[in-house]
Formats: structure tokens, C-alpha cells, sequence
């Protein structure tokens, strides 16, 4: 794949990975539409674009899943076409199952999954008139496996592996990838945005986070991985370990995990 030429729309466009995205492919020869809720923030950040011409920013709420087929075709009319389609938009959770409110978990899959899907579906008639088209989602290694604090979150993330796998299955006939993106720990404000037990915000940094990757070298080999059209791509540090471990030896991941007290 090459991104010359192409329409590549990216959700939570405003911040952490989704921004450093925009600010790389801006220096391509592409056309780049940037979603998320904070249309100020989207703003800003196509002023900071080398060719703001070629930005074009659609504010809306994931969380308003019933609206996708209008979103899509506001979309479509921006440049003509959508290519690629980035899901990066979601909200994280810090808190133990037993502190956590039903409301919390509700809200982490209508956001995180229901709002991706939904996005993805609508868009599903275009890439398939046009014979093509790609789908990054953004997961996460808790995609794959599991830790305290983050249930809500990692039960939305393992529903989107399940979701499009079968979406890739379904549309190869008609030339639709899907590149499932899996970070480890990178130096974003997650944490501090991610909801407690109450659906209040965490609005705290943790250690792990801020020394994970810059977002910089993420947003590097994450559009490398996309040209490459992989299934999926684990990027990280040595938590993308735990993707093996998880698979060749569960029990010393489980036993692992327990001492590492992430938070």
C-alpha cells in the first residue's frame, strides 16, 4: 500500500496517537480527514499541518453510534472518497472490577466498540462499490491478553479483534484490508484521561505510560505496518512479550502480570 494520493480519515484525531498521525501523513502527498469531539483542538492541529488544504476536520462522538451513515456520507463528500479508514478514537478505564459501576463498562463498549463497528459498517458500501479499501484499528496488546484495572476496557479491545477478523474474512473477495494495530505502553494522556469506577476521569499520569514509547516513533512503525498490510502489529517495549507469553505459557504470564502491579 502507499498513502500517495489517498483520502486516509483518522478518529480521536485531537491528541496522543491520533495528532501524531495527522502531523506524519500531513507531510505526505495525501488528503486527511481528522475526526474527533473537540473541534478547537482539530483546529489547531490542522494549522500545524505543512498543507492545511489538504485537511479536512468532521467533528463528531463515537459514542453516538446510531448517526454513523450520515457521518459516512459527510465524509465521502469531503475529498470525493475515504481509502483508509484509521479507528483510533476510544477511552481507557483504571479501576478494579469490584469498584467498577456497570455504567462504566456500558460506556467503555458503546465508545471503544460500538462506536469503531458501527463507523466501520457504514463505511463498509463504499469500499466495497469501490473495490477497495483499509481498515487500521487501534486495539491494544490488551487486545490480546489481559491485566488488573482495565476489564471494561480490554473485554471492548478483545471484541474488536473478534469483530475484524471476521470483517477481513469477509471482504478479501472485495479487496478490504484490515490491519489490527496493538500498542504497548506509549507517552500519551490515556491514564490520565481513562475513567475510574465512578465514570469520573483518573486525571493522573502512571509510570509505565509515561515511559512508554514517544509518539513519534508509535506513529512511525505504526504507518509502516499499514503500508505493509499486516494483519496485525504488536508495538511496544518488552510488554509485547506478553503476547507470546500469553499464547506458549499463560500461567507464567498470569503469575508475571500479578507481581508487575501495573496500574
Amino acid at each position: 500500500m502507499t498513502f500517495k494520493n489517498k483520502v486516509i480519515w483518522i478518529t480521536g484525531a485531537s491528541s496522543g496517537i491520533g495528532k501524531g498521525l495527522v502531523l506524519a501523513l500531513s507531510k505526505l502527498d495525501c488528503q486527511i480527514i481528522i475526526s474527533s469531539r473537540k473541534e478547537t483542538d482539530l483546529n489547531l492541529i490542522k494549522q500545524l499541518c505543512p498543507k492545511p488544504e489538504n485537511i479536512a476536520i468532521l467533528p463528531f462522538d463515537l459514542a453516538n453510534y446510531e448517526n454513523m451513515k450520515l457521518i459516512v456520507a459527510t465524509a465521502i463528500s469531503l475529498f470525493g472518497s475515504v481509502d483508509l479508514l484509521i479507528n483510533n478514537g476510544g477511552i481507557s478505564q483504571r479501576s478494579l472490577i469490584i469498584d467498577t459501576d456497570i455504567s462504566v463498562d456500558k460506556k467503555l463498549m458503546e465508545i471503544d466498540y460500538l462506536g469503531t463497528i458501527a463507523l466501520s459498517k457504514a463505511l463498509l458500501p463504499h469500499f466495497i462499490k469501490n473495490q477497495s479499501g483499509h481498515y487500521a484499528v487501534v486495539t491494544s496488546l490488551m487486545g490480546k491478553f489481559s491485566s488488573p484495572y482495565r476489564s471494561g476496557y480490554f473485554g471492548a479491545k478483545h471484541a474488536l479483534h473478534g469483530f475484524f477478523d471476521a470483517m477481513r474474512m469477509e471482504h478479501e473477495k472485495d479487496n478490504v484490508k484490515v490491519t489490527l494495530i496493538c500498542p504497548g505502553f506509549v507517552n500519551t494522556n490515556i491514564a490520565k484521561n481513562a475513567l475510574i469506577g465512578d465514570g469520573s476521569l483518573q486525571n493522573s499520569q502512571d509510570k509505565a505510560t509515561e515511559n512508554g514509547l514517544s509518539i513519534t516513533e508509535f506513529s512511525t512503525r505504526m504507518l509502516k505496518a499499514i503500508k505493509q498490510e499486516k494483519f496485525e502489529a504488536y508495538i511496544g517495549k518488552k510488554e509485547i512479550l506478553g503476547v507470546y507469553l500469553k499464547r506458549f505459557f499463560p500461567r507464567l504470564l498470569h503469575r508475571f502480570v500479578i507481581k508487575s502491579q501495573v496500574r
